[in-house]
């Protein structure tokens, strides 16, 4: 299962967003200096959200018998992580005075890389498959 590179791309983008369920979001500062942490688990559409693309990656990593399907199932869980993402960017901006957010802001931006570098490799080993296959009928004749 681990032999092949985009399951790697897909173990690394699925512990980003697992490990967003303990990072800390966000912390909020108030006028007497003391600091209110929000978690990303404490939000209900980031919890949706992320218990979503666990879900997606899971699928994507057991499928790695078949190339296709692990492709398609990436590039859901990458279009997925770029909207977990704008959703984040929209809260960013919304409240960019009042908060000082975290780097694990980003992780859902690098698991979407992740995400699509995986498909791409998936789709290449399928086209890969599929012509020496074709090679081999051709061959036989």
């Amino acid at each position: 299962m681990w032999q092949r590179i985009q399951t790697l791309y897909l173990g690394v983008a699925t512990a980003l967003i697992f490990s967003m369920f303990f990072c800390i979001f966000a912390t909020i500062v108030g006028p007497d200096g003391a600091e209110v942490t929000i978690r990303y688990s404490e939000k209900m559409p980031y919890l949706v959200l992320m218990i979503m693309l666990i879900t997606a990656h899971i699928a994507a990593c057991a499928s790695f018998k078949t190339f296709f399907l692990q492709a398609r199932v990436s590039a859901i869980a990458g279009l997925l992580a770029i909207g977990f993402q704008i959703w984040i960017g929209i809260d960013f901006f919304m409240n960019r005075n009042i908060m000082s957010f975290s780097v694990t802001a980003l992780f859902p931006l690098v698991a979407a890389f992740l995400d699509f570098l995986a498909a791409k490799k998936s789709m290449v080993d399928e086209m890969t498959l599929m012509a020496v296959k074709s090679a081999r009928k051709t061959k036989k004749r």
